[in-house]
């Protein structure tokens, strides 16, 4: 939560604010997430507008999660961009909000960033994280990790339907 006191609703009225907040529970996607208490970077600034608060920024979190190829441990950190504007609560003529409404709206003088830093980090992840853009992956017989053993071979596998086959290639008196 952010308070917005200080811009007292004067429109072209604006702070910058530099913090660093721990991480919300379940902040990512299944393979790759924003570790739950880790410390988010928050840099961002608050304008005041005629309709609210309009706040924009930057946030630096770290990442921890696995290659969806190979299942080698991935850390990194991303920077995502934020942007939302909040509604002042009292700006729609003393109307109630829609339940589909999915404007932010400010508490009081306090904004709540975490739906949007949740939507903003969840939507910069890639679907599908790799350890490096050309991970091999697994060996699909047994299982080793193909970047760790670029020579890895199994020989060439023969059906076992065809097998007899081999041996009229080889005999001579055919």
């Amino acid at each position: 939560m952010l308070d917005t006191r200080e811009l007292s609703r004067r429109p072209g009225s604006e702070r910058h604010v530099e913090m660093k907040v721990p991480a919300p529970a379940d902040l990512g996607i299944e393979v790759l997430a924003v570790p739950e208490g880790s410390q988010v970077e928050l840099d961002l600034r608050l304008e005041a507008v005629m309709e609210g608060v309009l706040v924009t920024g930057t946030a630096l979190v770290d990442l921890d999660g696995e290659c969806v190829r190979c299942l080698e441990k991935i850390e990194d950190e991303a920077e995502v961009d934020i942007q939302e504007l909040y509604v002042y609560n009292d700006s729609r003529d003393g109307q109630a909000p829609d339940e589909d409404d999915e404007t932010s709206r400010t508490e009081g003088d306090l904004i709540d960033l975490e739906p949007v830093l949740r939507d903003a980090v969840v939507l910069a992840l890639p679907f599908q994280p790799m350890c490096q853009d050309d991970c091999p992956g697994l060996c699909p017989d047994c299982g080793a990790r193909l970047a760790d053993e670029p020579g890895h071979n199994h020989g060439e596998k023969v059906d076992p339907r065809w097998a007899g086959l081999a041996s009229l290639k080889d005999d001579p008196s055919n």
